[in-house]
Parts: structure tokens; sequence; C-alpha cells
């Protein structure tokens, strides 16, 4: 009996072992494919996270890169803005040159005004020798004789001031030279000759012709320096003198302009164009040149 149970137990033990190993194996094969599953689903998850940092890299260097157009598209509008800040203050410059120029055009015109007013009885006395000229020119001609064919075809002063200015407003520069020329030769003794002689100059700068300009403002300040336009031929000869590239000599008429006329409207504008320059506006009152210039 124990024979038997003895070797029914061996029997049951090998069962039992026989069983036992492909339990394990199939445990072992279960391992395994839990082990492949995680394995592929942290693969997974990696390629998931690296498509993730990619995406995200990709957004920052969009962020990036429309951070820097960004930049240097405020380079771009701060160099316009400074380009336009440049170009309003040359404008505004150019305003106030022009408004000076309107301001000082019409004291000139009140000034002649003035002038002519003042002047209405030696204009009739002029006219009248001039018409007993045309009719008896030998017994009218002076003795000096180099003047009276002039004032024989000239017309009457105010006529001819008239004529000129109205001529040189309307830009008509070679005709407008021509009756102030005129004028300044037979009726040099007026009041409105140094007007004249400095339109001549003005003419002259218009048309480019700086040293002539120069030549004429000098008539003005040598021949009339008591003359309403003493202040602005200065001023024009100062400008013309930094036009020509003489600098010192521009910069010393310009400052003694503001020390003779400090008051002057011509004297701001001296001021004007010598803080332009960069230069002081000291003011300087040097003597007069002689009349004989270059």
């Amino acid at each position: 009996m124990k024979k038997y149970s003895y070797s029914a137990l061996l029997a049951v033990i090998s069962f039992v072992v026989c069983v036992g190993r492909p339990a394990a194996a199939a445990d072992t094969k279960s391992q395994l494919i839990q082990i492949q599953t995680q394995l592929q689903i942290l693969q997974d998850n990696m390629s998931r996270m690296q498509q993730s940092f990619d995406e995200r890299m990709g957004v920052m260097r969009d962020m990036v890169t429309q951070q820097t157009e960004n930049v240097s598209k405020m380079n771009t509008l701060i160099q316009n803005l400074q380009k336009s800040l440049g170009a309003q203050t040359t404008d505004a410059s150019s305003k106030v040159d022009q408004i000076s120029g309107q301001v000082q055009a019409l004291h000139d015109s009140v000034d002649e005004l003035k002038a002519r007013l003042v002047k209405v009885g030696k204009q009739l006395d002029d006219i009248q020798a001039a018409q007993q000229n045309i009719q008896s020119p030998a017994a009218g001609q002076p003795a000096g004789g180099g003047s009276a064919p002039a004032a024989q075809q000239a017309p009457p002063a105010e006529q001819l001031y008239n004529d000129a200015l109205r001529d040189y407003n309307a830009g008509k520069n070679d005709l407008a030279a021509q009756e102030f020329a005129q004028y300044v030769q037979v009726y040099g003794n007026t009041d409105l000759a140094g007007n004249a002689q400095f339109y001549l100059g003005e003419i002259q700068y218009r048309q480019g012709n700086l040293s002539g300009a120069v030549k004429s403002y000098n008539k003005v300040l040598d021949q009339y320096p008591g003359g309403n336009k003493s202040a602005a031929a200065q001023l024009k000869k100062g400008y013309a003198l930094l036009d020509l590239g003489q600098k010192n000599e521009g910069v010393t008429e310009l400052r003694s302009l503001i020390g003779r006329y400090p008051k002057s409207p011509e004297a701001v504008q001296a001021k004007e164009r010598l803080v332009k320059l960069g230069v002081a506006a000291g003011a300087t009152r040097p003597a007069r040149p002689s009349p004989s210039h270059k």
C-alpha cells in the first residue's frame, strides 16, 4: 500500500512538473509580450514627444523670425521718421525764409510807397524837365552830355520803377534788369535808385551770377548807405559769399549785419543762417570797405 502510494505520489509530482513547465514558458512569453508592448508604447511616446518638441521648436523659430523682422521694420520706421523729421525741419526753415522774404517784400513796398509820396513834387519836376528836354533837345542837353539822350528816352521815374518792379515780380528777369539799370542811370539821385540797384543784384542772384550779385550789393552799400535796402543788400551779399564757398567772408558779412541792424528782420535771418552753419552769431561792426570792390 505504501509502495503504491509512493508510486502515485511520484506520478503526481511528475505530472505537476510536466504541467508546470509549459505554464512557466507561457508566463515568460506573456511577460515578453508585455515588455515589447511597453517598449512600443514608450517608443510611441518618445516619437510623440519628439514631434511635439520639433513643433514647438518650429513655433519658436517662427517667433524669433517674426521678432527679427519686427525689429528690422522698427529700424526702417525709425530711419524713415528721422528722414521725415529732417525733411520737416528743412521745410520749416524754408517756410521761415519764405515768410521772412514776404515780410521783407511788404516792408520794401511800404518804404517805396513812403519814398514816392515824399518825392511826388520832385518827380513832377523831373517829368516837366523831361518834357522840356523832349521839346528842345539842344537847349536841354547838359554840359556833360552823358545822360541826356537816356533821359529823353526814359519814361517818368515812377512809371519806369513800377514797370521794372512789376516785371521783376512776374519773373521777367531780363526785361526787369534793363528797366532797373535804366532807372539807376537816369534817376540815380532819387531815393529809389538804391532799391533799383538792389533788385539788379537780386536778378543776378536769381540767375546764378553770384559774383555779379555781390558787386551789385556792394554798390547799394557804398553808393546808397542810407537807403532802405542796405540791410537787405548786406544780408544777400552774405548769402552770395556763402554760396560762392567763401564761408569766412560770408560769416563776417552776416555778423556785421547783425551789429549794424540788430532789430531788423534781416538780422533775424542772418542769425538763423549762422545757426545752420554751426557758427556763433557774434555781432561785429567792421568798417565798410571802400567803394572800389573786385
